[in-house]
This record gives C-alpha cells, structure tokens and sequence, in this order.
C-alpha cells in the first residue's frame, strides 16, 4: 500500500473512532439501555466505525467480488454515517440552545426527549441513505442548458455540447455502469462530446476493463478530454495514454480549431487547477490553452475546477465547462463546496464568461445523492 495511502487511513481511522465515540455517547449513553443490549449497541457502534476505513482500503488487501462487496458495505456506511453526524449535530446544537435559554424540560422529559430524538436522527438517515443510493446509481439525467453569446456566429446557432464530468469509475462504478453513460451521451447526437476531468479511482491495470465503453463515445468533431486532481492520484499519465487509445483527446492546456460548417470554433483544455502538485511540468494555464487561437472565434474551455475561470476569464474565452464540485452531492457537503469553489452547479457568469459546472454524471465514495443529481448535460450555444 503507498505511503500516503497509509497516512491517509491512519489519520481518517483517528477521526472516525473520534466521531464515533461522540455519536455513541449521544445514541447509546441517552438510548436508555442497560445491560447486554447496552454493550451490544456499543459494539455495534464500533463495527460501524472499523467499516469507514475498509472502504479505501479493501482493494489493496482484498481481491475481486470481496473486494467489491468490502467496498460497497464500507461506501454506504459512509454516507450513512455522515447523515447521522450531520443530524445529531444540528440536534445537538438545538439541545444547546435550549439550555442557554433555559427551555430544556424537567430531567424526566429530557430522557424522553433525548431518546425521541434519537431514534428519529437513526431513522431519517437511513431513510435519506436509501433515497440517496438509489438517486445516485440510476443513469443519469440528461439536462438541457441553452448559454447565450454575444456575437454568436449563425452558423453555430444550435451548435450541441454533450458534457460528462466526475465519473469516478472504480470500486463501486463499473463496466454496466459507464456503458448506460455512453448509451446516454451517444443519444444526444452532439456536435462535441467533452468529458471535464475525474474520470477513474484507480490505476489503468484496476480499470481498464471498466473504463473500455469510452471507445463507444461519439460526438461529429470528436470527444475531448481534460484531466482532473483524480486523474493525479491514479497515474495521469497513464491514463491519459489509455484515454487516447479509447480515442479521446486530451487538451492539455492546449486548444483545437474545428470547423462546424464553415464556421470556427475554438475547443480549449487546462490541467485540473492542482495538476503541477503532482507533476510541476502539468500547471494548469488557461492563458497557454488558447495561445495563438484566432482573435474572433468563439472559445470554449475545459477545466475540471470552476475556481479556473479566475485565470480563464481573462483570456478571452465565452464558455467554460466544469464539475468536481458533485453539487455537493449530499449533506453536509453541499454547504462547504463554496468555501473552495466560486459556483457549486449551472450556469453562471464570471465577469464576461459563462461557466458552466456540472453535478457530475456518477459519484465519489459513498454511492449516494441527495438533493444533488447526476447528470449528462445537453449544452446548446444561441445567440443572446
């Protein structure tokens, strides 16, 4: 197992029996049972806690079905774990106010209350856990975005972009899977087929298999391809090879001029915006990306990140196409992808740019969505 991988397992161990210690005292310090049951909830508790760590760990010391089986238990314990975290806090938070106000009830009550309260944060997350896993494993929608242009030439009035970002093939994403993808994207008919970054979770030898449905993309002038930080933790490089093979182009920080019809239009890619912390010579440069592109002709850039459109906004560019963010996916995640990004989902505007940031068409970790669906995305240029 690498070394950062065990760093990494060392210290999400710590933090999950952390965690977990909190939530046990709060479930089964106020559940009301003693004796056997007591100690049964507490073991419980603790097997919870062992599950979070096998989910990144299981394909490095486990093989095939049970590997993947290990993967799945040790995914949705996550989601489910962050659910009840997520609620016990907000409850607990409540229960805090109630005793700076003095509005708690009498000793009695607050036993009643805690263990109410208790078994309706135990019940809502595995409600919001079961609606979320099958949210996130049914194909993903296609939605239709229509990015107006100042200036569009009328020869790209209509001109279709089928974009797929965050796949995230790997222990719980599989061939079947990513096939339903292809099979989606393909019947949308697009004029380019754009795919923004963060396409696997593991190496070309793990996923090549799984990964091979991308051969089967089809868009008139191509599919293109800009890498994302997961690409990094798998070997870029690799994967990007394995990626041209399947016949997609990588635009790395570079750019292409197709010819739909008569009428140019520019199709640009960067790194993903952390890319030169794993290999320095692979900085993201949106600058580079569209360097000695003809002045006039719609640009359209591929970059993983949507914090890129700070560099990108300058460079004359109309529209970037982004994900990374999941749309928060599920909670509490959503209310923290701001703090790291400008835009979280759709289209928005980004001084004379639009920029457009996908929820991502699978998923990362836990096979979960709520509140943040997945999606294949139909974009249409018009004229404003």
């Amino acid at each position: 197992m690498p070394l950062r991988f065990l760093l990494f397992f060392g210290v999400l161990s710590t933090l999950v029996l952390t965690v977990h210690g909190y939530l046990g005292w709060r479930h089964v310090g106020g559940s009301g049972l003693v004796g056997g049951l007591r100690t049964a909830a507490w073991v419980g508790v603790w097997m919870h806690a062992a599950l979070l760590p096998l989910a990144f760990s299981a394909r490095f010391w486990l093989k095939g079905t049970v590997a993947d089986v290990a993967s799945w238990v040790g995914f949705v314990a996550m989601g489910l774990f962050s659910f009840v975290l997520t609620l016990t806090v907000l409850r607990d938070v409540g229960w805090l106010i109630m005793a700076a106000s003095s509005t708690l009830p009498d000793l009695d009550r607050r036993s009643a209350l805690l263990q109410f309260t208790n078994l309706a944060v135990l019940g809502s997350s595995l409600g919001l856990t079961a609606v979320g896993v099958v949210s996130a494993r049914r194909r993903a929608a296609i939605v239709d975005v229509t990015v107006p242009i100042v200036g569009l030439p009328p020869g790209l009035e209509g001109f279709t972009i089928a974009q797929i970002s965050d796949v995230h093939v790997g222990p719980t994403i599989r061939r079947a899977y990513i096939q339903s993808i292809v099979d989606g994207v393909n019947s949308i008919g697009a004029d380019v087929v754009a795919v923004t970054g963060d396409v696997v979770d593991g190496t070309v030898a793990e996923l090549r298999e799984h990964i091979a449905p991308f051969a089967d993309l089809r868009g008139k002038h191509g599919v293109f391809f800009c890498t994302g930080n997961h690409e990094y933790y798998s070997g870029a490089d690799e994967w990007i090879a394995e990626l041209t093979r399947l016949g997609l182009r990588t635009l790395h920080n570079e750019h292409v001029v197709l010819d739909h019809g008569g009428t140019p239009i520019v199709i640009a890619g960067v790194t993903d915006f952390n890319a030169h912390q794993v290999i320095v010579e692979h900085k993201s440069d949106p600058a580079a990306a569209v360097n000695g592109a003809p002045a006039d002709v719609i640009k359209v850039l591929l970059a993983h990140q949507p914090r890129s459109c700070r560099e990108a906004g300058e460079c004359g560019i109309h529209l970037q196409l982004s994900g990374h963010t999941h749309g928060g996916q599920f909670l509490p995640w959503n209310f923290f992808v701001r703090l790291q990004q400008p835009f979280t989902a759709g289209l928005e505007r980004w001084k004379d740019m639009w920029v457009y940031t996908s929820r991502g068409t699978g998923y990362w970790g836990p096979p979960v969505r709520v509140m943040a669906p997945s999606e294949i995305t139909r974009l249409r240029l018009v004229s404003a």
